[in-house]
């Protein structure tokens, strides 16, 4: 999926939503299902309405992992193949409701890129994440998505390190839980780092 857009028409806003890979293979029935990961998808559709509504820059990443990478367990990664280029599991869950030109943030696309974080990766125009938020003054970032143990975990690291401030999305994030309590260490690891957490009552309110 190819999202363009022009930068020079967004408004500036101090805020920005990040919807971290709501996939097809992250979810129930998918190559790498998260145990519930469909669940995130209605509570990051009411967060998308509600930022929508309060003029919250919204922004979601995609895995895009090429078929031969060191990422997968054929090439001695840690994972089984998924979401790979142009695959139907690496399409966003048909039911995620993103804007329409929605930026989107390409990870994961080279044969040695896990693309964990969505820092990591680039927009259709070839920016950092880091570099688009700061264009459009986002000094506070709000996270959801897949999985909180490995993608989200490492975006809001990353946030923080980079400057921005950070709340994870408590009620919009599954864990993918390889070993059990994988997702609350998370949590713990995520806040202990400086990020805070909220629920959608609490969010642009």
């Amino acid at each position: 999926m190819s999202t363009h857009f022009v930068p020079s028409a967004m408004p500036a806003t101090s805020e920005a939503l990040l919807v971290v890979d709501v996939q097809n293979d992250f979810c129930p029935g998918g190559a790498l299902a998260v145990p519930e990961g469909d669940v995130v998808v209605p509570a990051l559709n009411d967060y998308i309405a509600r930022a929508l509504a309060a003029g919250i820059a919204v922004y979601a990443s995609r895995d895009w992992h090429p078929p031969t990478t060191r990422h997968f367990a054929a090439y001695g990664g840690p994972w089984p193949v998924h979401c790979v280029q142009g695959t139907a599991g690496a399409a966003f869950h048909p039911a995620l409701h993103l804007p329409p030109g929605t930026p989107i943030v390409t990870k994961g696309t080279g044969a040695e890129d896990a693309g964990y974080s969505m820092f990591e990766g680039a927009l259709d125009d070839g920016r950092l994440l880091a570099a688009a938020l700061r264009a459009r003054g986002v000094t506070r970032v709000h996270v959801g998505g897949l999985a909180t143990d490995y993608c989200v975990r490492a975006t809001v690291l990353d946030a923080l390190r980079l400057g921005f401030a950070a709340r994870v999305l408590v009620d919009a994030v599954r864990g993918v839980n390889v070993t059990p309590g994988d997702d609350r260490r998370a949590l713990d690891e995520m806040g202990a780092a400086g990020a805070q957490f909220e629920t959608l009552g609490e969010f642009a309110g």
